[in-house]
């Protein structure tokens, strides 16, 4: 049946930023879909409810709380998952963003720790795993990006770019990876997490963002984790290096952020 090509039954993933939102929705979207599940983020009490929910699922969860713009920390998820299942069959990079600034008031710095929380903790992440999942079956990494790495907004420059680079290190991290390891990534859209809070909360936002998008409405999590699912499975066994647009059909972001003219 073409429903079992959907199926991770006894695969092993890392899921990072899995405390909430799309990193906790994917890590529960997983379990469900038959994969036991490292969970990895900075609050303890979030993964908790994490892991009964997988648990709830019947697979089994590992909780490791961690800064994760800490590069050892991150690295060491493998170790865990090894420890734990002694296999490791899919990475979801989920951890990253960075705060809307003004063009002049986001400094070389900014910059330069948007792409260490966007980038480079997902190749300190999937540059350990590789061998451990080469162990094996391969595997299947798949990182989350954003549409504002293809649109401009104003106030994402920092964002942006480094999810722009994250795109590109799919593509290339495919390239030298294939074909035992796929890699891909999820140009996420306007999803309803904590990052949007300002947005949800506010009517005349909410309303603009909905109407940039043409499918009219915000997304869920699950919108995401079911994406996730489908690019780690069989059922995705056809498809590596490429960037999956989960939009809603958003073109031009239509918010005014509150960020002052130049």
């Amino acid at each position: 049946m073409i429903l079992d090509r959907f199926r991770i039954t006894d695969k092993v993933a890392i899921v990072t930023g899995a405390g909430r939102g799309i990193g906790a929705a994917t890590a529960v979207a997983l379990a469900e879909a038959g994969a036991d599940v490292v969970v990895s983020a900075r609050t303890e009490d979030q993964l908790s409810v994490v892991a009964a929910a997988i648990e709830a699922a019947g697979r089994k969860a590992v909780v490791v709380p961690a800064d994760l713009s800490d590069l050892e920390a991150v690295a060491g998820l493998v170790d865990h998952a090894r420890k734990a299942f002694g296999r490791l069959d899919l990475v979801v990079n989920n951890v990253g963003g960075a705060m809307p600034r003004p063009f002049l008031d986001t400094s070389p710095g900014r910059l330069e720790q948007a792409f260490h929380f966007n980038v480079a903790t997902a190749h300190a992440l999937l540059r350990p795993a590789v061998p451990l999942m080469l162990e094996h079956d391969g595997g299947s990494a798949v990182n989350i990006s954003s549409a504002m790495g293809r649109m401009a907004g104003r106030g994402y420059l920092a964002y942006g770019t480094a999810k722009a680079a994250l795109a590109h290190y799919t593509r290339l991290a495919a390239a030298d990876l294939s074909p035992r390891i796929r890699v891909n990534a999820i140009a996420v859209g306007s999803v309803a997490t904590s990052a949007l809070d300002i947005v949800m909360q506010t009517d005349e936002l909410r309303t603009a963002l909905e109407a940039g998008t043409a499918l009219g409405r915000i997304g869920d999590p699950e919108d995401i984790a079911a994406a996730v699912v489908y690019l780690s499975s069989q059922a995705g066994s056809y498809i590596t290096g490429k960037i999956l647009e989960v939009d809603g059909g958003i073109e031009q972001p239509n918010l005014d952020m509150g960020l002052p003219d130049l």
